[in-house]
């Protein structure tokens, strides 16, 4: 730092990142929370225990290739060609990690770099979209699942396909937005339409709980603590802000780009084209109004459809809340819940589907909506500040919509869960699901109780 005012801008946004972190951690406190609420008491410790254990599994990997493959994979199957290296294969420098040396893990890079005071910060910010991608997938299945089955899933879709969806559409040099023109500056496809379509393929494997259906009509499985629910998601939607902001670079010189070589500095989303902080914090507070009223009235005031709506709003304007009115953010929020709401009762009643939590509605049938809710409202505007790429068209965001949710997304996690399952390692045995998977756990305290009790008498 060779003055004062290029330190003041390093450590601003150093800290903001920092923040952002900070405040994302709440996502996964909210989603713990949350799925105890859903889950019945003889589940609740073995619900917690899998949103832990996701923690490591997702971290360690994460650091080992999560992140490489995020630079590395940017021309996909090579239908790009990157504006970093001029390559249209797989993004390599000359050791083999990509065209950021962060993505090596044995580097001097990944340490305390004194020349480097921001990568560090975008990592974990990435890290813990990561975890969120597994939280997404954690509550569809509670109840049945084994906790190594789900140990596998989290890291494939922690740190393997979110990532590589990521890579593809939610990266500057990312081939998706230079062929197809797809925007997705919040994430309504990359983060949760790949991990709704990854928790669908595994549920039609894992089946559902045992008595969710009775001569095939839907049972609701309670009971369900309103209360953990509630505030589970109001943690989520704070959470959510903190993630709406690490897609963002705070302050950035964009005039070589985007001011006619004059000095411009302002804020910009993932794909460095600028926005503006105030704007998107509108979009942000519209569309969760928007989707919670939605919710509201399409669920006839159901608190759990109500507080789940909130989330679903701003996943289905997120694809574009970098650009909308707020107006617009709130009338596509509401749109999104009615639709994904009466596709989760339809999806479940015709296929029999058990989502315990909603979850692909939620983030896959939101996140869908909202990608192709975007390619029309914003047919025409440049998906990039970048010369040369495909401008936003609505069959360049249905592409995008159906690889993220299918090909990235659904694929994956059905073959997964078939391999899994065809080694007797997806789901626990049913005696286990009928008795609780805490079963075992709640016996050692009865009797632990019985032995103080008798101690003290």
């Amino acid at each position: 730092m060779d003055n004062e005012l290029s330190a003041l801008v390093t450590i601003f946004t150093e800290f903001y990142y920092w923040i952002t972190v900070v405040l994302m951690f709440l996502i996964h406190v909210g989603f713990c929370m949350y799925e105890v609420g859903v889950s019945r008491y003889k589940n609740h410790q073995h619900t917690l225990m899998k949103n832990t254990m996701l923690i490591p599994l997702v971290t360690i990997t994460w650091f080992f290739f999560g992140w490489w493959i995020y630079w590395a994979f940017i021309n996909g199957p090579g239908l790009g060609t990157s504006i970093i290296s001029g390559e249209s294969g797989m993004n390599l420098v000359a050791d083999g990690w990509g065209a950021n040396e962060l993505g090596n893990p044995t580097g001097p890079a990944m340490a305390i770099n004194m020349g480097d005071h921001i990568s560090g910060g975008f990592w974990a910010a990435f890290l813990l979209f990561s975890w969120t991608a597994a939280s997404i997938v954690s509550g569809a299945v509670i109840e049945r699942i084994r906790i190594s089955a789900f140990g596998v899933l989290a890291i494939a879709i922690g740190s393997v396909f979110w990532t590589i969806d990521a890579s593809w559409g939610w990266h500057f040099d990312g081939w998706m937005v230079k062929v197809l023109g797809y925007h997705d500056a919040y994430a309504s496809g990359v983060i949760h339409a790949v991990c709704g379509g990854f928790a669908l393929g595994v549920l039609v494997v894992l089946g559902p709980r045992i008595g969710k259906f009775v001569n095939g009509i839907p049972q609701n499985i309670g009971p369900r603590n309103p209360w953990l629910v509630t505030l589970g998601l109001f943690l989520i939607y704070t959470g959510f802000w903190g993630f709406y902001a690490a897609c963002n670079i705070p302050i950035f010189d964009a005039g070589a780009d985007a001011g006619a070589g004059v000095t411009f500095f302002t804020a910009t989303n993932i794909y460095v084209t600028p926005t503006t902080l105030s704007g998107i914090t509108m979009n942000f507070l519209m569309s969760l109004a928007g989707g919670l009223l939605a919710g509201y009235v399409v669920s006839k005031g159901d608190p759990f459809w109500t507080y789940s709506s909130g989330l679903a709003g701003i996943i289905c304007a997120s694809a574009g809340n970098d650009l909308y009115h707020p107006l617009q953010a709130m009338i596509i929020a509401m749109v999104g819940v009615v639709i994904m709401y009466k596709l989760h009762y339809w999806v479940e009643r015709r296929f029999k589907i058990d989502d315990a939590v909603g979850a692909v509605a939620v983030h896959g049938y939101a996140g869908v909506v909202g990608l192709l809710i975007c390619g029309f409202v914003l047919w025409g505007y440049p998906s990039s500040m970048y010369d040369g790429y495909a401008a936003i068209t609505p069959w360049g965001m249905l592409a995008g919509a159906i690889i993220m949710f299918g090909v990235l997304g659904f694929l994956p996690g059905y073959v997964i869960a078939l391999i899994l399952n065809s080694a007797g390692q997806l789901r626990i045995p049913r005696e286990v699901e009928i008795a609780g998977q805490d079963y075992l756990a709640m016996e050692a305290a009865k009797k632990d109780e019985e032995t103080v009790a008798s101690a003290e008498q």
